[in-house]
């Protein structure tokens, strides 16, 4: 069964043909009514999931009758900014009440705003308006990933602390202002955001990001730095230890060793090394933050203290 189109929604298509197609292991059911293309990659892979989330919303766009505005995580996925977790449902903003009978894999919330962007033929609540929204309703360290980005590509911070200041509501909102006052544009991935949050949940200084370091001429940069403190924490992406990872010529022993070479010159010239985590430490976030205060001197760690008002990162939210 072919189609012109990447989703194919059932009620557009003859009922046998596509259940033929789907007992082949030709399509797969990405939501009620929706399918797609077998083949796509599978669960758990982040870039595969992240595809299916978009698929689905192109899915709701097409089987929705009503006016509409996609909104919150999936305004966030529209808009091309990274997240932390994927998200499992479809946010969107709609005209009149839910009814009790809505779709559950379908958030539905009641307002279109007065402007709305457009995303692939889509449509999609502003930046601001995206930035604030997740602010208010996900999980801080999901909201931080997602507002780092959001300054990055030219969010003014005054202007999106402003519009959450109109917001009328009082649940959330002093949790909203924190992640909108400490998003930093210079975090390059949603694990530079996650070292960040453990570092700051925990009552330590704000770090630089994207540290520069000089030696002998040559210019590093460290993931997240405290320099008055000489402490300095990189994040070990997997992919940099896979043969051809950035290429066919990509060598991931000569990358290992460049590593050791760049540690021993930051050594050499600060004093310290790098401190370093990788995603299995995913698991381990207190660990992860004990190692943290370790670093720095006692009476940094004897005024840190946790800040009740962030969660620990994949606490239920």
């Amino acid at each position: 069964m072919t189609s012109d189109r990447r989703v194919l929604i059932a009620r557009e298509h003859d009922p046998t043909r596509l259940q033929r197609a789907v007992a082949r292991g030709e399509i797969r059911r990405i939501r009620r009514g929706a399918y797609r293309p077998a083949g796509q990659g599978s669960a758990g892979d982040a870039g595969a999931d992240r595809t299916l989330a978009l698929d689905r919303l192109r899915a709701v766009d097409r089987q929705l009758r009503s006016p509409h505005v996609f909104s919150h995580a999936s305004a966030a996925l529209l808009h091309g900014a990274p997240v932390w977790r994927t998200p499992r449902r479809v946010h969107v903003l709609v005209r009149s009440r839910p009814s009790a009978r809505s779709a559950l894999d379908i958030v539905r919330r009641r307002g279109l705003p007065d402007r709305a962007g457009s995303v692939d033929g889509l449509p999609v609540t502003d930046l601001d308006r995206t930035v604030v929204d997740c602010a208010l309703t996900m999980h801080p360290l999901d909201a931080l990933v997602i507002a780092d980005w959001a300054l990055s590509q030219g969010l003014h911070r005054a202007g999106t602390l402003d519009r959450l200041a109109a917001v009328r509501r009082r649940n959330g909102t002093a949790r909203a202002r924190w992640v909108i006052e400490h998003a930093d544009d210079g975090a390059e991935s949603p694990w530079e955001t996650w070292v960040r949050y453990l570092a700051l949940r925990s009552g330590l200084p704000r770090p630089r990001t994207q540290l520069p370091v000089v030696v002998d001429g040559r210019r590093y940069r460290v993931d997240v730095g405290w320099p008055e403190h000489r402490v300095l924490v990189e994040f070990d992406g997997r992919v940099k230890y896979v043969d051809g990872a950035f290429g066919a010529g990509y060598d991931a022993d000569r990358a290992r060793f460049a590593e050791k070479l760049r540690d021993d010159a930051i050594a050499g010239s600060l004093g310290v090394r790098p401190l370093r985590f990788t995603a299995r430490d995913r698991a381990a976030p207190l660990w992860v933050t004990s190692r943290l205060l370790s670093q720095f001197p006692r009476s940094v760690r004897e005024e840190a203290r946790v800040l009740r008002l962030l969660p620990l990162p994949d606490e239920a939210w």
